[in-house]
């Protein structure tokens, strides 16, 4: 009987000391939900072979942030709304959105998701993500220019906001109009993001 009680508590033990590891390890785990009036991912288009930069930007965004700064690590998941794109021009609205380029009726939304990070010091400087546009799914790695936690004074919660950019080439992403007539495939992506801290 003594042996039986023993191998109860030990094992009750082991429960519970995995419980508490289990739990001290979610808790470091901090998840932040984007603000969308505070979220705008832009982007810059060559025009003509260099004659000029046609600039963007996407008006509607969702996702969510996880950081674990303890690890050094964290993930993103992030969704656009194709359709929200806006060059601040009515007829480049249409044709941009058109089967000719991002096709937003057949492709409505624009993923990126990534599980890792890269930290120097107690701040994020890179997110390895995979970008998905025009159902294609490939590696974007977004540098990190500037990160910053506070705790917002009318949000009554902890923000974080980020400024970052990436490159890739749009005719890796079947987005390829124009370029035998001269345009480069070149694009770069700006991201502004704000994103509040959830409770425990």
């Amino acid at each position: 009987m003594f042996k039986q009680v023993s191998k109860t508590m030990l094992g009750g033990a082991i429960a519970l000391g995995m419980f508490g590891a289990l739990s001290a390890a979610n808790a470091a785990v901090d998840t932040y939900i984007i603000d969308p009036s505070h979220t705008f991912p832009s982007f810059e288009a060559d025009h003509m072979g260099g004659l000029s930069l046609w600039r963007g930007q996407f008006e509607k965004t969702k996702g969510m942030v996880t950081l674990d700064r303890a690890k050094k690590t964290g993930t993103v998941d992030i969704e656009i709304d194709a359709a929200s794109l806006d060059f601040g021009h009515g007829k480049m609205n249409e044709h941009a959105k058109d089967v000719d380029m991002f096709d937003v009726e057949a492709h409505p939304t624009i993923t990126y998701k990534a599980s890792k990070m890269r930290f120097e010091g107690d701040k994020p400087v890179e997110v390895l993500g995979d970008l998905t546009l025009k159902g294609i799914t490939k590696p974007v790695p977004l540098k990190i220019n500037t990160f910053k936690c506070i705790m917002h004074p009318m949000k009554k919660a902890e923000v974080c906001g980020a400024d970052a950019v990436a490159e890739f080439k749009r005719t890796d992403f079947d987005l390829g109009y124009a370029v035998d007539r001269g345009f480069f495939p070149e694009v770069k992506v700006l991201i502004t993001i704000e994103a509040v801290k959830q409770p425990k």
